[in-house]
């Protein structure tokens, strides 16, 4: 009995996930992660934009700034298209040419985590830098929540683009229709 005992024991030392390191905490997160709704915060160069936007995995998005224009990014997994609302400006990329591509792609970010070494910063983030082509993303997860809370990448113009997301909700009910592409006019 007092095997038995011992053997129970060290089992939930050895594998209680309360052990698992951050990295393995944040992947086990993600793989749970089917959407995210939040508000963000984006800084490019040294103008500031913010909204709120909803990531349905894989590589969808929706977002609405919350500035004069009333802009919208919507991803349907394909495209990405960028509109301004009030004047009916229109961008189509292909989203395969954006580093959102990647960001969007969950399965992609778990297995580039596997492989990174993170880092912690200032005891609240943890960080992984993924090299991919020319792009050079840095990721960034709550330290506590082990939440995404933002990334760092640069635009298809070279500008440094910095995305803070906060006031986080995983795993809402969301309508599919947001993820529709906003036609031309």
């Amino acid at each position: 009995m007092i095997k038995k005992t011992i053997v129970i024991f060290s089992f939930f030392i050895f594998f209680n996930p309360l052990n698992a390191t951050i990295k393995e905490q944040i992947i086990l997160n993600l793989e749970k992660t089917n959407n995210l709704t939040f508000n963000f915060k984006q800084t490019i160069d040294e103008k500031s934009e913010k909204g709120s936007c909803i990531i349905e995995y894989p590589k969808k998005i929706y977002c609405l700034y919350d500035n004069f224009n009333k802009k919208i990014m919507v991803s349907n997994g394909k495209s990405l298209v960028i509109k301004n609302q009030t004047n009916n400006q229109f961008y189509l990329y292909p989203l395969k040419k954006t580093p959102l591509e990647l960001i969007l792609d969950k399965n992609y970010l778990i297995n580039q985590i596997k492989n990174l070494e993170g880092r912690i910063i200032d005891n609240k983030y943890f960080n992984f830098t993924i090299l991919n082509n020319h792009n050079k993303i840095n990721i960034f997860f709550d330290n506590q929540t082990l939440n995404l809370i933002g990334w760092q990448t640069e635009d298809i113009y070279q500008n440094l683009v910095i995305t803070f997301i906060s006031k986080i909700k995983v795993n809402q009910k969301i309508d599919k229709n947001v993820f529709k592409l906003p036609q031309m006019n």
